[in-house]
């Protein structure tokens, strides 16, 4: 593509990536035409205003008006030639003070120039810019001065260097500043960036859980009692009747929780048209389990009503994953629910009498993942295992404190999902 191209533009090609070429348009809005017109105006307004006061110094000709108006215009690609443009803009200034022209704002296009290699991360190039000029004004002040315009010019003050010498410090510093506050705004947006990463990754992680946790109570019941309709429906049509009856109901309680989640993924921002499951739904969870053939016996101790929306939600599906499980993966026919309040914790315990029918782990899977989950994010745990007498324990340890929306979240941050003290929401 850079046979028709002499060897400078091939090397300006590489260097400048668009500014040659079709590309050259789209590249050209990133020049900063109007800073740099305004600063060249400046600083040739300026040196002419300044250089009525200096009546010794050399006058202005042609060679001061080009090195006046190149060190201007180099700032053009400061951004793309930032070590360029450092060291360009400092040999312009050099060379201007070595004409013995008035002084002038002639270090603008240096402080600007060296304060975007700072900020560029070109931090070398531009001290060391800062370095040349410095010393190469010393030289031409103190000893080349003899051979240098205008006649019969003596050495400069010391107390002259002292101003040079703020100058280069205020540049310096100014760059450095520039460049930590580039560096925390980076940092900054790279810190929201990560939030915003980990909140979606949360919120993903959350309705996963809520899915798997309705579908796979409701689909297991649904499995079970497809089962026995088939086994039934030539010998028992009457019971074969009922386990449907149980199937659609289960799948119409599915669809609705699903359509909840979903609805809300739709539409943020608005309230849940239904309220999140908790533990005064018990009573038809162990209706569901029953007609799955699990006999759920519950024990309460303390009142269990009036919990924490976020507490009352993990309960409730840590109890419908316990009694889920069994009923997929033991030979069970009956389980126990404890639940039992305390002044800062709920405990819950779900124990059966096994034996595992083989057709899972029971202590593994998506299902004992999300109690954990669900347990961690408010702050409580859980632990499940088999017993020494073949069967199987889940134990729940939920914290009552902090949890009054999903995740343990309280206050403003609960709320910051759509209807987030109402899990079931999302």
């Amino acid at each position: 593509m850079d046979k028709g191209r002499p060897s400078w533009g091939r090397w300006w090609g590489r260097h400048c990536p668009g500014w040659l070429g079709p590309a050259r348009n789209a590249t050209a809005r990133g020049v900063p035409w109007r800073s740099t017109l305004l600063i060249a105006a400046f600083v040739q307004v300026g040196t002419r205003f300044a250089a009525h006061g200096q009546p010794d110094r050399a006058a202005l000709d042609g060679l001061a008006e080009f090195l006046l108006l190149a060190g201007s215009l180099l700032l053009l690609v400061r951004h793309r030639l930032p070590r360029v443009v450092a060291f360009g803009t400092a040999v312009a200034a050099l060379l201007y003070l070595g004409g013995g022209y008035p002084y002038g704002p002639v270090f603008l296009f240096m402080a600007v120039g060296c304060f975007a290699a700072v900020v560029a991360g070109r931090r070398v190039a531009a001290w060391s810019a800062v370095g040349l000029l410095w010393a190469g004004h010393l030289l031409v002040a103190h000893w080349l001065y003899r051979w240098l315009p205008p006649a019969a010019d003596g050495a400069a003050p010391w107390g002259q260097e002292l101003i040079v010498a703020a100058w280069v410090v205020a540049i310096i510093a100014a760059s450095e500043l520039g460049r930590v506050r580039r560096e925390q705004l980076a940092h900054a947006r790279a810190e929201r960036a990560a939030a915003e990463r980990r909140r979606a990754d949360e919120e993903r992680l959350r309705i996963a859980r809520e899915l798997h946790d309705v579908l796979a109570h409701s689909l297991s019941v649904i499995n079970v009692q497809a089962g026995v309709g088939l086994a039934l429906l030539d010998d028992d049509p009457e019971q074969a009747r009922t386990a449907l009856t149980t199937i659609k109901g289960a799948s119409k309680e599915a669809l609705g929780e699903v359509r909840q989640v979903l609805d809300t993924l739709r539409a943020q921002g608005r309230a849940p048209r239904s309220p999140a499951p908790g533990l005064a739904r018990l009573p038809e969870l162990t209706e569901q389990a029953k007609s799955a053939g699990l006999d759920v016996a519950v024990s309460v101790e303390g009142r269990v009503s009036g919990l924490p929306p976020g507490a009352d939600l993990a309960a409730f599906r840590i109890v419908q994953e316990a009694l889920t499980n069994i009923v997929r993966h033991s030979g069970a026919r009956a389980a126990r629910v404890h639940l039992a309040r305390s002044a800062d914790a709920l405990r819950l315990r779900v124990d059966d009498d096994g034996p595992a029918t083989g057709e899972g782990p029971p202590g593994g899977g998506n299902g004992l993942v999300g109690m954990r989950e669900r347990a961690a994010a408010l702050g409580g745990e859980v632990q499940a295992g088999p017993r020494a007498d073949g069967g199987f324990t889940v134990r729940a340890t939920i914290p009552l404190r902090g949890s009054s929306g999903p995740g343990g979240q309280d206050g403003g941050t609960a709320a910051r999902a759509t209807g987030d003290d109402d899990e079931e929401s999302a």
